[in-house]
């Protein structure tokens, strides 16, 4: 049975126990998890907000279409409090906050903005377990894609917790903070062309 991490340095421990090569594991509260294989639906749903987030992942004062000001990053380790190493399928950061790349590994500077794309196997985990985990650790933003549904469910952080400020279907085109400076259609995220 594994042991919870009590400190940094033992959840960082527990995961990097792992080879590197065989390395698909997050380490939630202390528990070393699997981290699901992704199908077809959610590697196109992952590709699909990563391009919507194309025009944010640069320096900022770009004009409306490119306003800039984020680094956005896929598949990273970020150390969350003590006993927590998640790999949020996208994760951003403020240029103001973060004035170079984050590139630490696990990356120890909360982001202002995660993404995780459901797959079934994890879709509890995503919407209950981190969502949890993101909201203790101060995470701003943080966005649940659902390719079975064709949803988009945006979360702001907020003194009484994660409140949802958007829920948006296919059909819709919405401006999902934090990235409201450019219109998003939904079903763009779900589509094949």
């Amino acid at each position: 049975m594994t042991q919870p991490a009590r400190k940094p340095s033992d959840a960082v421990a527990l995961l990097f126990s792992i080879p590197e090569h065989k390395r698909n594991h997050e380490v939630l509260d202390g528990v070393l998890v699997e981290r699901a294989s992704p199908g077809s639906d959610h590697g196109f749903a992952q590709a699909k907000t990563v391009e919507a987030c194309v025009p944010f992942n640069r320096r900022s004062g770009g004009d409306p279409p490119n306003p800039g000001g984020w680094w956005i990053m896929t598949e990273v380790e970020i150390l969350l409090g003590a006993s927590s190493i998640a790999r949020p399928d996208l994760s951003g950061w403020r240029r103001e906050r973060a004035p170079t790349r984050p590139q630490d590994n696990p990356i120890e500077l909360r982001p202002d903005w995660v993404c995780e794309i459901i797959s079934p196997s994890t879709a509890a985990r995503d919407r209950v377990a981190k969502l949890r985990l993101y909201q203790e650790q101060g995470i701003p933003h943080y966005w649940i894609v659902d390719p079975s549904d064709r949803t988009l469910t945006v979360f702001r952080n907020t003194d009484q917790g994660y409140l949802v400020v958007l829920a948006a279907e296919s059909e819709d085109k919405v401006r999902a903070e934090p990235f409201d400076a450019v219109e998003l259609a939904v079903g763009d995220l779900f589509e094949n062309e």
